[in-house]
């Protein structure tokens, strides 16, 4: 089975609109990702058909959720995830994808100049260090850290009434218990990833202050 029956396969489990060239351009993303990731060992998912599931569609589940025509900061991108996947489904959304590694920032350039992505500001920081002209409307973070720690690194991002984005696998009650005072949880959403048999929830944090 080729890589796009594949894709269309999980996208039918879904009520995820795609264009054409959406859809080319996330699978040229794949295979990007797979080719480089022999050399650069970006993640450690191997299987193309797998990094649909884990990398892609793991993505592109948040963007109904994301505020749209907004400016979104994706921390720890790692190789631009979710933001590229995200990137190209919201094109009209401005994403800054940080990240403190090299090698993660070069391919995600390079997969912008190949794949035609125009919405997306690559930057090499560590996240505390970081020091937007702008606040965020959304800072969004994907397996990066604990709630507490990504809540004190990242304080300084958002905008006045910007809000924080978490992924997480399980529910995390513990963290959000350990959260600390001047932040609360607005909402969790719980996410379904086509054929991912783990849980994923999103949760919309903002500064109470």
């Amino acid at each position: 089975m080729t890589l796009a029956t594949r894709f269309d396969q999980l996208l039918a489990q879904t009520t995820i609109q795609i264009t054409d060239e959406q859809r080319q351009q996330l699978l040229a993303l794949v295979e990007m990702l797979n080719k480089w990731n022999k050399a650069y060992n970006l993640t450690s998912v191997r299987d193309p058909k797998e990094m649909l599931i884990r990398h892609i569609m793991d993505s592109i589940v948040l963007a109904e959720h994301l505020p749209q025509q907004s400016k979104l900061i994706d921390v720890g991108t790692g190789p631009g995830l979710p933001g590229l996947p995200l990137a190209i489904m919201m094109p009209d959304t401005e994403f800054t994808l940080l990240d403190s590694l090299g090698k993660r920032i070069r391919f995600i350039r390079q997969a912008c100049f190949e794949i035609g992505i125009k919405n997306v500001t690559p930057v090499q920081s560590r996240v505390e260090e970081h020091q937007p002209e702008q606040g965020f409307d959304g800072v969004l973070s994907r397996a990066f850290a604990s709630l507490a720690d990504m809540l004190s690194w990242c304080h300084h991002l958002p905008s006045e009434k910007g809000k924080f984005f978490a992924m997480k696998g399980i529910y995390p009650e513990q963290e959000i218990e350990q959260m600390p005072t001047g932040f609360k949880l607005d909402q969790s959403i719980e996410l379904n990833v086509p054929e991912l048999d783990e849980q994923r929830y999103l949760l919309q944090l903002s500064k109470t202050n």
